[in-house]
């Protein structure tokens, strides 16, 4: 059995189940208003089995009013990827802040007196005119 960050990696990994998860940002909606910007790529099956991957991720919502089965966001597993993300994100600021010290630190270095200057065809040119 994975852990709960594997499931919710798992379920994001999709662009489908990413689509899914951004029209319920919007707020409620039922199975078949989920699906319809689909249904030209895939049957609605398709698109339920994409739903239940992200309900079991803990994503999704499923209520029951009737006939109809409205779906809801439920953002608290993101909390979960936003703080192992979080860990990974200050790594790579501190390597950009390398990097930036770095670089600027070989742009502002004075020039050796021992390096020889590039030679350029335009002085040529000047010189011969005198």
């Amino acid at each position: 059995m994975q852990d709960s960050l594997s499931q919710t990696l798992s379920a994001l990994a999709d662009p489908t189940r990413r689509a899914l998860l951004a029209r319920l940002r919007q707020g409620e909606a039922n199975v078949t208003q989920l699906a319809e910007p689909f249904l030209g790529q895939m049957s609605l099956p398709g698109v339920t089995k994409h739903l239940k991957v992200l309900e079991r991720a803990g994503l999704v919502s499923k209520g029951r009013d009737a006939q109809w089965r409205p779906c809801t966001l439920n953002a608290e597993p993101l909390r979960e990827v936003a703080a192992f993300l979080d860990e990974y994100r200050a790594y790579m600021e501190a390597s950009l802040d390398r990097l930036g010290a770095y670089l600027e630190s070989i742009t502002t270095a004075p020039a050796s007196s021992d390096t020889p200057t590039p030679h350029h065809p335009s002085n040529d040119h000047a010189k011969s005119d005198r």
